[in-house]
């Protein structure tokens, strides 16, 4: 029989945690504060001596992809858990989008389906658009957008007016001026008889056409 031997001295575990027998040992580490796994070592234990902290001398099974590997809490086991790290979810109260940063089940205000609109609510199941609101809201931009336009063109009307009515009152304006003071107030009249809330289905009235200006 040989003096020597070429095996790696392998330590043994008692029940108490504490080696019974001298040697290394594979050793798989966690996080502290969550438990996920991190990382696998080899240690040496000398005889009566424990393993590292947050480590235990089970391998685990590797989770498949969008599974975090955690201990469980009482430390006696592995256990899989969804891991949505890096993901997008929406909060089902206020749309608010934001980043997943922890494993584990998603707390219920928030799902990974994305909103299709900013009038939809969650049913509990599915974003659900409200199509009351959004007709409402979108007849409101129409009636804004037209009432913008409806000051843009008075105020485009207002100036021609004032210009060619100078030139009236000074005796000072050309036939085509003259005309072109009464093509213009007409428009004037038309534009503030326009009903906004026929927007968007407006039928504006045409500017009289001018060479100068």
């Amino acid at each position: 029989m040989s003096n020597y031997s070429t095996d790696i001295e392998t330590a043994e575990l008692g029940e108490n945690g504490l080696s019974k027998k001298a040697g290394w040992i594979t050793v798989y580490h966690v996080n502290q504060d969550t438990g996920e796994y991190q990382s696998a070592s080899m240690e040496y234990l000398m005889l009566g001596v424990g393993l590292p902290a947050h480590s235990y001398p089970d391998k685990p099974e590797l989770p498949l992809a969008g599974q975090a590997l955690r201990r469980t809490a009482d430390g006696k086991s592995w256990e899989f858990l969804p891991d949505h790290r890096g993901q997008t979810v929406y909060s089902t109260e206020t749309r608010q989008e934001q980043t997943v940063t922890q494993f584990g089940e998603l707390p219920d205000n928030v799902t990974l389906l994305k909103p299709e609109s900013e009038f939809d609510t969650w049913d509990g199941k599915k974003w659900v658009t409200d199509t009351k609101a959004q007709q409402a809201a979108e007849l409101q931009a129409a009636q804004q957008a037209a009432q913008q336009e409806l000051s843009s063109r008075l105020t485009v009307a207002n100036a021609r007016i004032q210009t060619l009515s100078d030139a009236v009152d000074l005796d000072m304006a050309t036939e085509e001026e003259t005309a072109l003071l009464t093509g213009w107030k007409t428009y004037r009249v038309l534009l503030n008889r326009v009903d906004i809330s026929k927007a968007p289905d407006i039928d504006w009235p045409e500017a009289p056409e001018s060479d100068s200006q």
